[in-house]
């Protein structure tokens, strides 16, 4: 119980004591104020750009580029179903299963592309 109650006096002891030096301080001016407030605000947006957004950016341009690229035979995984791509429409692709069954799948669904083998060449080509 004695140290709850130290501890609580000893923190009102600060707090009071810096109540009284900040009272004996100049207000700061307001100019000074607002072009703290914008350089904050500048440095939060500097920092979301280079941390948040432009990489997105790069990240979304890579795959992108990935599903336009797009050919008949090649692997690739859409929303965790695997299959191999037998038809490129506009918007869309038909994807042949391991058991020989076709799905359609929207383009913008691929995130991950893998070259297709010989193999693979062989079993889109057979429909």
């Amino acid at each position: 119980m004695k140290k709850k109650t130290s501890l609580f006096v000893g923190l009102m002891t600060f707090l009071s004591s810096s109540m009284l030096f900040a009272q004996g301080e100049a207000a700061p001016a307001k100019e000074q104020n607002f072009l703290q407030t914008i350089s904050m605000i500048a440095i939060a947006l500097v920092f979301f750009y280079f941390i948040l957004w432009r990489p997105e950016q790069k990240r979304r341009k890579a795959m992108e580029k990935q599903r336009s690229s797009l050919k008949k035979g090649d692997r690739v995984t859409a929303m965790g179903i695997v299959g191999i791509v037998v038809k490129i429409q506009d918007a869309t692709v038909i994807l042949k299963m391991y058991d020989g069954a076709k799905i359609e799948m929207l383009k913008a669904s691929i995130t991950d592309v893998q070259p297709g083998t010989e193999e693979d060449q062989k079993k889109a080509d057979q429909d």
